[in-house]
């Protein structure tokens, strides 16, 4: 690994000591990530495993991992509790936007982050991060625009050492993120101030799709967000599918087919892989599970060990939770049929949205299934 330089005064604004300097290394470390993805096999070979075999096997302690899909769409939330359950420690988590990293957190699972932003929209904010972060149960390395990380992500798929921007020159967020630079245009005369953004390559992703093969060949749905850039960059890729099809079928119907099978590592067929969140053209949101989410299990102190006892030891997968917590086939169907509607792919007259909205003085606060 090469040496890499950082602007003094960002980390003495993060609190950075020298000790601290291979966690940021990592992140930058081109030439061990080359040496990994040319180390991949080109051959399209059955990469079909299990969700445990897959965490077990590409997920280690102290990796960067990545957060994909956007916030808690299209997410592998599935995946990360297993990563949770297994007991995996010491991870640098990174992602725009960084919502997941919130309930990884309490359990020593995520330790340091990369921070772009953390909520639920209209579900709320989520209380649960700044208090981790206020009690130095995670330490922030580096704060992001949604735009200038994802241009880090670009620039490590094109191969290119970084890229140079004007994202960041108006904001205080270049005060604590080590990994930029501001420099001049080396192509104009006069000064003309840019921000140098380098090529960032975690260990791992995790990337949630609606289809996929049994070589790793994937299919997205919707808003690709950063993912296929992050296939790209990170040095080891889990696809998760909610359901494995035919390389015939890609053949025939390629729209979509963004995630080429020789980025990939492992493949897991997790229909509901996306839950507790949503999966476009699939299933809606569970709204009043994240309406208790937002408004209690990341708002009270000490509630997250409620949250780690109902959805990752209550529960052993995304199955458990359909049948336990939303109500089984009946959420289900319904969840499907306000998604399709929502998207105008069936008709949406006389499709009714409303649910009741959870509050603490819910005579039922526990009913999340509408």
């Amino acid at each position: 690994m090469g040496k890499f330089s950082y602007n003094k005064e960002v980390l003495a604004n993060l609190k950075i000591d020298e000790k601290e300097l291979p966690l940021l290394d990592r992140l930058l470390d081109y030439e061990s990530a080359r040496e990994a993805h040319a180390k991949k096999s080109h051959a399209a070979v059955d990469k079909r495993i299990s969700l445990k075999e897959a965490i077990s096997e590409y997920v280690k302690d102290g990796d960067i991992l990545t957060d994909t899909g956007f916030s808690y769409v299209r997410t592998p939330i599935t995946a990360y509790f297993e990563i949770i359950r297994q007991g995996i420690k010491g991870l640098q988590m990174i992602g725009s936007p960084a919502t997941n990293q919130s309930y990884m957190i309490p359990f020593g699972t995520v330790t340091h982050t990369h921070w772009s932003y953390c909520g639920a929209e209209m579900r709320g904010t989520d209380r649960n991060m700044s208090r981790c972060v206020k009690q130095g149960k995670t330490k922030i390395l580096s704060e992001w625009s949604h735009g200038s990380m994802a241009l880090g992500f670009k620039a490590a798929q094109l191969g290119s050492p970084g890229v140079y921007s004007k994202q960041l020159l108006g904001s205080d967020i270049i005060k604590y993120n080590p990994f930029v630079k501001i420099v001049d245009n080396p192509m104009k005369a006069e000064k003309d101030p840019c921000v140098f953004i380098p090529a960032l390559y975690p260990d791992v992703t995790i990337i949630h799709v609606h289809q996929a093969d049994k070589f790793g060949n994937a299919k997205i749905y919707g808003p690709i967000v950063n993912d296929v850039a992050l296939a790209a960059a990170a040095r080891k890729v889990i696809i998760t599918a909610e359901e494995i099809v035919t390389p015939n079928a890609f053949r025939y119907d390629n729209k979509g087919v963004v995630i080429p099978f020789v980025y990939v590592d492992a493949v897991v067929e997790l229909p509901y892989g996306a839950l507790i969140g949503s999966m476009p053209g699939l299933y809606y949101w569970p709204r009043r599970l994240w309406e208790k989410a937002m408004r209690y299990y990341t708002y009270k102190e000490g509630a997250m060990d409620e949250f780690y006892d109902v959805f990752i030891k209550g529960c052993k997968d995304q199955f458990d939770i359909i049948d336990k917590i939303l109500g089984g086939s009946k959420w289900l169907a319904n969840a499907k049929r306000l998604t399709k509607a929502e998207e105008y792919e069936n008709e949406d007259e006389g499709v009714d949205f409303n649910y009741r909205e959870w509050t603490l003085q819910d005579p039922d606060p526990d009913d999340l299934t509408t």
